[in-house]
């Protein structure tokens, strides 16, 4: 492509320099074994590989540090500016950058630190180097043949770094990554919080300890196989399976699910027990009791049973019900339930069957609201990596 060369990280813009990042840092270090022995319930901050995500430090579970004077406190101590890469574990090669300034902090053995000589390309640098970004794949790269996951510091100094010609220009590029950070991580704390709202409306609404306006009638508590049509799965022969479309879809469980609507994956020519097009699904098989529903006919394997009712407000009762369907199950080799057993889970519900619907209506309305907002953060995640791949290799240049 005319303007752009070829280099080890890829193609760039002619004008583009590639260095390593031991060319860029006035050292390159990890922590050491031996901490465990200094923990402590206050102290300094101790920065783990669980704390090091998405391109910044992750506050959720700390771990704090009465930590040693003397040369191992000094190598390891933590300055702002400073990136910080998982080096051993499950989550090698995710990087962070160190934004603000603590008191006193100190890394693992698991976490690789570089000091480098210009701090203002920490952002760049990091967004470079995060994972699905064009530079991680070299983390990757490193581990090769490794019987275990893990860099050594030799790895970290030689990763390869794609730098525009200004640090105007890095600042650029990083800081309109950040902005899409800032809207995933807006989203995402969106998402949780109405999450919750929606917990602690099923636990008041669906308890029958906050009632709607107008509605003061009674609520029994009743056997589902009272108020609802139970039909229990049975499994075709796995000669009648395929994968084109023929016969009925096949639920046979988990897999058939995906975010609780049953999927297409595979089909059945031999119909044993049918669900319909509206009905709930249950799994009866490990794990035991969990919820979804299905918009077409579907063949019912022996893992799941189908529960018919008037109206969505079963479907949102048994999805609150799912933590207790434990107690319930039985087995050795794994867990599961029968048909008396699904038949005599007790339900609390209104008799009224418009308080029903009214109570359905608000969790319906909730669910819609959650998926928009999920689609909407599946959308900018997949926004953010176009752009990554986009302005860390040159081809959309900020001016």
């Amino acid at each position: 492509m005319e303007g752009y060369k070829q280099t080890e990280v890829g193609g760039i813009p002619k004008d583009w320099d590639v260095v390593p990042l031991d060319g860029l840092s006035d050292f390159v270090t990890s922590g050491s074994r031996g901490w465990a022995q200094f923990y402590s319930k206050r102290g300094a901050l101790f920065i783990r590989s669980q704390n090091v995500r998405d391109g910044r430090l992750s506050f959720e579970d700390l771990q704090y540090v009465s930590p040693p004077s003397g040369a191992e406190g000094n190598r390891t101590k933590v300055r702002p500016n400073d990136l910080l890469i998982t080096i051993t574990g499950n989550s090698v090669g995710n990087v962070a950058l160190v934004e603000e300034a603590f008191e006193e902090a100190y890394i693992s053995q698991h976490v690789g630190l570089v000091r480098l000589k210009e701090p203002a390309r920490g952002s760049y640098i990091c967004r470079f180097l995060s994972p699905n970004s064009p530079g991680n794949q070299q983390i990757a790269g490193s581990q090769s043949g490794q019987s275990k996951p893990g860099l050594n510091l030799r790895n970290l100094k030689d990763f390869l770094i794609a730098l525009p010609p200004s640090l105007h220009e890095q600042r650029a590029i990083a800081t309109a990554l950040s902005d899409v950070d800032a809207l995933i991580d807006g989203l995402t704390r969106l998402i949780a919080k109405k999450r919750d709202l929606k917990q602690a409306s099923m636990q008041q609404l669906l308890t029958g300890q906050t009632r709607l306006p107008g509605f003061s009638g009674a609520w029994e508590t009743k056997r589902l196989g009272d108020v609802a049509e139970i039909v229990m799965g049975q499994s075709p022969s796995s000669s009648n399976y395929n994968s084109i479309g023929k016969g009925l879809p096949l639920i046979q469980g988990n897999a058939d699910i995906l975010n609780r609507w049953a999927i297409k994956r595979t089909y059945t020519t031999q119909s044993t027990k049918r669900g319909k097009a509206g009905d709930i699904l249950m799994s009866v098989r490990a794990p035991v009791g969990e919820i979804s529903r299905t918009t077409f006919d579907v063949c019912l394997g022996r893992g799941v049973c189908a529960i018919r009712f008037p109206n969505a407000f079963l479907y949102h009762s048994l999805v609150f019900f799912e933590p207790n369907w434990t107690k319930h199950s039985k087995g050795s080799t794994f867990d599961s339930v029968n048909s008396p057993d699904v038949n005599a889970v007790e339900i609390y519900i209104p008799v009224e069957e418009a308080e029903q619907v009214a109570i359905a209506t608000i969790f319906s309305d909730m669910d819609a609201e959650l998926a928009a907002l999920d689609a909407r953060l599946t959308k900018t995640r997949a926004l953010k990596q176009a752009m990554m791949q986009e302005l860390l290799t040159g081809k959309t240049r900020l001016v």
